[in-house]
């Protein structure tokens, strides 16, 4: 090697961030995700029984995607072509394709495509790969943030095993931290570092499972830290350094994500099982990241109607004015009824009695035949209409002394219980009402025999 070449290395070595170098080489070096690549896992099986398939890597950012797929093709002495699924075309993929087969052909050697942001991919460029990825020409490991179930080619899908990446664990996080400070060849070991227990744990809970996050966190402060000191060498890292060293979480709402519905599915889940506190926490999750009001409000109206209902009536007008105060002052000041409607909610008792009586009679009407309107429940607001017996033996019900005559509501043949009141709440007052009507109803049928 010349000097000049080690000079460039050098350079683009000092360029290089923090959270790249400390990509680990290994499998032993990777952190995180055991539940699929520790000892005796699947893909730790499959890369140990040399039967590697494609795979879809899918995860938030900063969880090891792109860095366990490098380590997969050094594992496997396979070539590694990274490339974004975004920036590839169709020509540029026939061209690795040819270069792939070629060298499996003349080498025995294995190409993996890894394809980040792989539900960028569009059809064409995805029907060119297809045949090469199931004749195993190459190995296609594809990396997103989003669902691959949702987001990418159902023919990609069938032909990848898919692993989920889940957030780094705050100990996850500790260990990668612990590893940079030791590394003198790609860490800052040739720093002394001296790094409190809680700058340890302010960047592991502020990273918020990105490992990336933290690694240049932890960069900044000591680089910035080592300029101040005489020695260059020497650093201090406590809590007030990682505060000024890493950025405030960055909570996106993405209205066509994943994330979006998990979170919105877990406030109504958390609603639904009465736990407030459960119930704020996902509200703020939402709100803090950027989601519409609006659409937060519907969720919490929706779940009044559907999982509260008449044990307490209040609920759905609470949520109701939510809705229109929320949409009137908009944020910040919306989350104040938001968050008083939901944890009203939370704390209801809960009937879904009116929601699983819409739902059944909807399915009857979907399924079954269709009632005609009894001739005395028919309009009879027109001039020809007690020609035709519309509503000529219709019996006005505040005609009684009760407010009650009974009467037939549902044509013979449809009559059906849909509506069962809970013994919950105001519907247990409404199951009263209903059982007192029915000894009314009751009691005339027994006078006219």
């Amino acid at each position: 090697m010349s000097l000049f070449a080690e000079s460039e290395r050098k350079h683009f070595h000092a360029a290089t961030p923090l959270a790249a170098r400390m990509r680990p080489r290994m499998l032993e070096e990777f952190v995180g995700q055991e539940d699929f690549i520790a000892p005796g896992k699947l893909l730790w099986r499959m890369l140990q029984a040399d039967r590697l398939s494609s795979l879809i890597f899918y995860g938030p950012p900063g969880t090891g995607k792109t860095t366990l797929a490098a380590v997969i093709a050094s594992h496997t002495s396979a070539v590694f072509v990274p490339t974004n699924a975004a920036s590839i075309g169709v020509a540029q993929i026939r061209d690795i394709i040819k270069a792939a087969r070629d060298r499996l052909a003349a080498e025995g050697k294995r190409t993996v495509l890894f394809l980040d942001e792989i539900h960028r991919f569009n059809r064409n460029q995805q029907d060119v790969l297809l045949d090469d990825v199931e004749n195993g020409v190459v190995i296609l490991i594809g990396a997103t943030t989003e669902n691959p179930y949702f987001s990418v080619n159902s023919a990609l899908v069938s032909r990848s095993t898919i692993f989920e990446f889940k957030p780094l664990n705050n100990e996850h996080i500790k260990t990668i931290l612990r590893l940079a400070l030791g590394n003198k060849n790609r860490g800052l070991g040739n720093y002394q570092v001296t790094i409190t227990d809680d700058a340890m744990d302010y960047l592991a809970i502020m990273s918020d499972g990105d490992a990336r996050r933290a690694l240049t966190a932890l960069e900044v402060g000591v680089l910035s830290q080592a300029q101040q000191d005489q020695s260059g060498q020497t650093v201090t890292f406590d809590k007030n350094l990682a505060v000024e060293s890493i950025q405030k979480k960055a909570l996106v709402s993405d209205p066509a994500g994943d994330n979006h519905y998990d979170l919105a599915s877990a406030l109504q889940k958390s609603m639904r099982g009465s736990d407030p506190d459960a119930t704020v926490y996902w509200l703020a999750r939402l709100i803090v990241g950027g989601e519409d009001p609006r659409f937060i409000a519907r969720r919490i109206a929706v779940t009044a109607a559907e999982d509260v209902g008449n044990a307490d009536p209040m609920a759905t007008v609470l949520a109701a004015a939510a809705v229109q105060i929320s949409e009137f002052i908009g944020l910040p000041e919306a989350q104040l009824p938001l968050a008083q409607a939901a944890i009203y909610i939370a704390c209801c008792p809960k009937s879904n009695a009116s929601a699983q009586a819409v739902w059944t009679a909807a399915g009857d009407v979907r399924s079954g035949r269709t009632a005609p309107v009894p001739d005395h429940l028919r309009d009879a607001h027109y001039a020809s209409a007690k020609k035709l017996g519309r509503g000529v033996e219709y019996r006005y019900p505040h005609a009684s002394p009760d407010g009650y005559i009974p009467q037939t509501y549902l044509p013979q043949g449809f009559e059906k219980k849909y509506y069962q009141p809970s013994s919950r709440g105001y519907e247990l007052k409404l199951a009263d009402y209903l059982k007192q009507l029915e000894e009314i109803k009751l009691e005339i049928q027994t006078k006219k025999r």
